[in-house]
């Protein structure tokens, strides 16, 4: 880890992946209560055509790639609400036509290199510009949560119900989804837009085997998001691994432990919980007289 931190571009990789590692997790959160777990995926598909678009208009390809997430989460969010064939059919679409576009416009550029690079992530690339737009556009997310925190709550534990209430059901529903995908575009760099998901997904799945309501879920996945990403890029320095799967496959791991430490952790809460009620009614739970001879 001391050798690490004397390269210039590991420090900044490690300061990218703790924000990487706050962000993802606490927009999954919100994500996968929606039963959205793949909105990720089909974003980073479509951000692809975004990358095309930068670099053949000779742009930002993070900036084509920031647009065209954007418009996209939007799009599958107004396709969700409106068409009968519903969520799946949308994200297909962004699936297969973001996938087919960026493909096709970063080819005709050459830029296979390059597409690795999105697709895979690579660290070694990112600089100190790249950190200055994630730490921004993370702070964004993060302000977001923060402000809107209760109302995306709600509405993602009864849609119906936050209608009721008088939210606007239509803009926080687009806000998820547009968080969602600012949040696979600042991470593609360091982690791929073919991995970022999981990153979303993998923690908040590990802290719902542990943690006790939303905020304590949300707080516990962004811990387990940051502990993978930090120790996934360490370990991909120290044995010369890729990045990006080296901190996915340590999300499993957390999650394969969290498992493990909730069944535990039920257990326990089984066992607190009989004796609490042996100990207010004794009589209820004792074993009864047998009388005879």
């Amino acid at each position: 880890m001391t050798d690490m931190l004397q390269l210039d571009f590991m420090r900044i990789a490690l300061v990218m992946a703790v924000l990487i590692g706050l962000t993802a997790p606490a927009i999954g959160t919100f994500v996968v209560q929606r039963k959205l777990s793949l909105l990720g995926d089909g974003i980073g598909h479509i951000a692809l055509t975004g990358i095309g678009l930068g670099l053949v208009t000779g742009t930002s390809p993070v900036l084509g790639a920031l647009v065209v997430a954007v418009l996209g989460a939007v799009a599958i969010e107004v396709l969700r609400s409106r068409s009968r064939s519903g969520a799946d059919v949308a994200l297909a679409l962004l699936f297969y036509g973001g996938l087919a576009g960026g493909v096709i416009l970063t080819g005709r550029e050459g830029g296979q290199v390059s597409l690795q690079s999105y697709l895979f992530g690579s660290i070694s690339s990112v600089t100190a510009t790249d950190l200055y737009v994630v730490a921004g556009l993370s702070a964004a997310v993060l302000l977001i949560i923060a402000v809107f925190g209760r109302e995306l709550f709600l509405l993602c534990q009864d849609e119906e119900v936050a209608r009721a209430a008088g939210l606007p059901v239509r803009f926080l529903s687009v806000l998820i989804a547009a968080t969602a995908a600012v949040t696979v575009v600042i991470s593609m760099r360091a982690i791929g837009l073919l991995l970022v998901s999981a990153l979303m997904i993998v923690p908040v799945a590990a802290a719902q085997q542990v943690a006790r309501g939303f905020r304590g879920t949300m707080l516990a996945a962004m811990a387990a998001g940051v502990l993978s990403a930090v120790t996934g890029l360490a370990g991909s320095y120290e044995y010369d691994l890729p990045p990006g799967p080296s901190i996915v496959l340590l999300a499993l791991a957390v999650f394969v432990a969290a498992v493990g430490a909730g069944a535990v952790l039920r257990r326990r809460r089984t066992a607190a919980a009989t004796a609490a009620r042996v100990a207010r009614d004794p009589a209820k739970d004792a074993e009864p007289e047998v009388i005879g001879g």
